[in-house]
């Protein structure tokens, strides 16, 4: 089985689709002798930010000399993305190698994509000895293939409305399923939540006898134009750097600063600062030229993006955009059709999308005014030909859609990838 072959089987595995429950997990991981219990593990959940917490943390940990492990999802570019050691993407020859020894395990189980590969980097991860593990959930929490571990430290990021069909439609159903991370006795930082949500984080930290550490009460940092500083658990750090585009990204950095305060104790200030300033996260807030990249893919995302490009006074954006069908297409347009010109629409290759042309009536609507496209590259082609000299292209709305066009946004910037 080479490389082609290995993804051919893996990506196979998604017509099991999303089955939310931990048994399956479990007994895969049974069969390959448990690999979760040899390592110190970090658990993130959230609507927003999961993943830009994890890098920063993964950074910071790394930046104090200790062997890291990062899971996280969905990738840009190459499945390899997905596990990292040390922020380099395994090889395509360890996907081939972990796919084959688990494949064999697994043929009564009949696993979704997201068991398996979750399987497939806690065994990596304990293969190659790590000092911590930060892993972030795929969906929701309680029932995600990721909560068969037990961390040493579980993280919530800002809780928000999306995907209800699996998590609930309301604030409190949807933190439930994100509380379910927490653990007896295993301490708990969380970002700024609203109060229902809050609220329900509160219960289970309460229930499960463990502490609680809160931004904005037990940690917090400011916002300066550039440079913040950090008041922490143990220690304050002044004018850090942030290598993340967005003022929303200190509250980001500040629960990954606060968490290694946590599994560290005492940071040492120069290391953890130079890290931070070195930090990068594709296709977040992510210029290439004069096309800025986002993912944006739920209201509280958009909400975020729409004031990052209200702090930088960009408005007359020419916005390429396509949206999962699960997606809430006012939610999402809503905060960011009035810093748009001009909206080119455009579907998803291999999702299913919702309709460039329900995307035009929301924009429309907003009196903006656009046009549907078949593709992304076709969308982003057609942005390139009608912009006026200095004018800024957004392409934003979905993860997928900032990965269809994110290595000729990068060529065109004269960037390395």
């Amino acid at each position: 089985m080479g490389y082609p072959s290995s993804l051919e089987y893996l990506y196979g595995l998604q017509h099991f689709g999303i089955k939310l429950g931990l048994e399956n997990t479990h007994r895969l991981l049974d069969r390959l002798d448990n690999p979760q219990r040899r390592l110190r593990i970090v658990h993130i959940a959230g609507t927003n930010g999961k993943g830009s917490t994890a890098a920063a943390l993964e950074q910071i940990l790394r930046s104090h000399g200790l062997r890291t492990g990062l899971d996280t999802s969905p990738h840009l570019h190459s499945f390899t993305e997905r596990i990292r050691i040390d922020n380099q993407p395994i090889s395509e020859a360890e996907v081939v190698n972990q796919t084959e020894a688990i494949r064999a395990c697994v043929a009564d189980l009949a696993p979704t994509f997201f068991e398996f590969t979750t399987a497939m980097a806690l065994r990596i991860f304990a293969l190659q000895a790590v000092d911590w593990v930060i892993l972030e959930t795929g969906l929701g929490g309680r029932l995600d293939s990721t909560n068969v571990v037990t961390p040493q430290l579980s993280i919530i990021t800002p809780i928000a409305l999306d995907h209800a069909a699996h998590l609930g439609e309301t604030l409190t159903l949807i933190a439930g399923e994100k509380a379910g991370i927490i653990k007896p006795e295993v301490p708990v930082i969380s970002a700024r939540q609203q109060p229902e949500a809050l609220a329900v984080l509160q219960s289970s930290v309460d229930e499960n006898k463990t502490s609680f550490f809160l931004a904005e009460r037990d940690f917090s940092w400011d916002m300066p134009p550039q440079r913040f500083n950090y008041k922490g658990l143990h220690a304050s750090f002044s004018r850090i750097e942030s290598g993340l585009a967005g003022r929303y990204q200190r509250e980001n950095i500040s629960l990954a600063i606060a968490a290694a305060e946590l599994l560290l104790g005492t940071l040492d200030s120069a290391m953890t600062k130079q890290a931070l300033a070195v930090l990068r996260w594709p296709g977040r807030l992510e210029w290439c030229g004069d096309i800025l990249l986002d993912g944006a893919h739920n209201p509280h995302a958009a909400v975020a993006l729409a004031e990052y490009l209200s702090e930088q006074h960009l408005a007359d954006l020419l916005w390429v955009v396509a949206l999962k069908s699960d997606k809430d297409a006012q939610g999402i347009l809503g905060p960011l059709l009035p810093h748009a010109a001009r909206v080119f629409a455009t579907t998803l290759d291999a999702e299913d999308a919702k309709p460039a042309d329900l995307l035009l009536q929301v924009s429309a609507e907003a009196g903006v005014v656009g046009e549907a496209l078949a593709s992304a590259d076709k969308a982003l082609q057609r942005a390139l030909d009608v912009r006026r000299p200095g004018q800024k292209i957004l392409v934003a709305g979905s993860l997928f859609l900032v990965a269809a066009v994110r290595s000729r946004c990068l060529a065109l910037a004269g960037i390395s990838a």
